[in-house]
């Protein structure tokens, strides 16, 4: 029998809410990447940039939407694959920085770039719903999944047009906006494309020593939110420093 998949609405909401506050620094740390005198700052400026946007915005994004996602029985999540998609999420969006802000922008290397990372957040959702730990059958709607992969990477050029684009304040906080609609979009989609039908047999070995807990997604978004504004509170006194530094 298939299990039907409620939400936690709540969880849901700040599933949202910090992957627009991760796009929203993922791009105020992109604007450094130009302006990087230094190979060393450039990489330094890509790092932060791509930890903002992929850890920050979308696999903490994900990791609590999956939270809020209630499978009618015990869930717990693998430690080392879920680790490795956060991972997997930082790569992704760091060398899609990289690959876009080395020499001349232009639209071919735009779309490389985004190909790319638009593949790395298709691995790291679907390595995230490979970690679920349950006594259950699961199976992917495959049409669903390439919609979700093909929504990743648009998500994921826009991203990247954007960083590169936009230097306002108020066109940042715009472009946040739509840009968590996008990472949303995506994982819900792939969660849309995930099927699950209950299991007689034993539950899968390691459950218990899963990733879980009521108040997990909860943890994860004030831990997330901490880290994410401490990093803009960081970037903003660094451009006062400069500022006056100019005068």
């Amino acid at each position: 029998m298939s299990v039907q998949q409620h939400y936690n609405l709540l969880l849901v909401l700040l599933s949202y809410v910090i992957s627009v506050l991760g796009s929203f620094t993922a791009l105020q740390l992109a604007v450094l990447i130009p302006l990087a005198r230094t190979s060393q700052q450039r990489i330094g400026a890509v790092l932060a940039a791509g930890a903002a946007m992929g850890v920050g915005a979308i696999w903490a994004m994900h990791f609590i939407a999956m939270l809020a996602c209630d499978m009618g029985m015990p869930v717990s999540y693998d430690p080392l694959l879920t680790s490795l998609s956060a991972v997997i999420g930082f790569a992704a969006c760091s060398l899609g920085l990289f690959i876009a802000s080395s020499g001349d922008f232009n639209w071919a290397k735009l779309a490389a770039a985004g190909i790319c990372m638009g593949l790395g957040v298709t691995g790291m959702h679907y390595l995230g719903m490979a970690a679920v730990l349950m006594a259950a059958y699961t199976s992917y709607d495959m049409n669903l999944v390439a919609t979700s992969m093909i929504i990743a990477i648009v998500a994921s050029i826009v991203a990247l047009w954007l960083a590169f684009n936009l230097r306002g304040r108020v066109q940042m906080i715009g472009s946040a906006l739509v840009m968590g609609l996008a990472v949303c979009g995506m994982h819900y989609t792939g969660m849309a494309a995930f099927n699950v039908e209950e299991s007689n047999g034993p539950a899968p070995t390691g459950i218990a020593g899963g990733v879980g807990g009521a108040n997990l997604g909860a943890t994860i978004f004030v831990v997330t939110l901490v880290l994410l504004v401490g990093a803009l509170i960081i970037h903003y006194k660094r451009q006062q420093r400069r500022a006056a530094i100019s005068i």
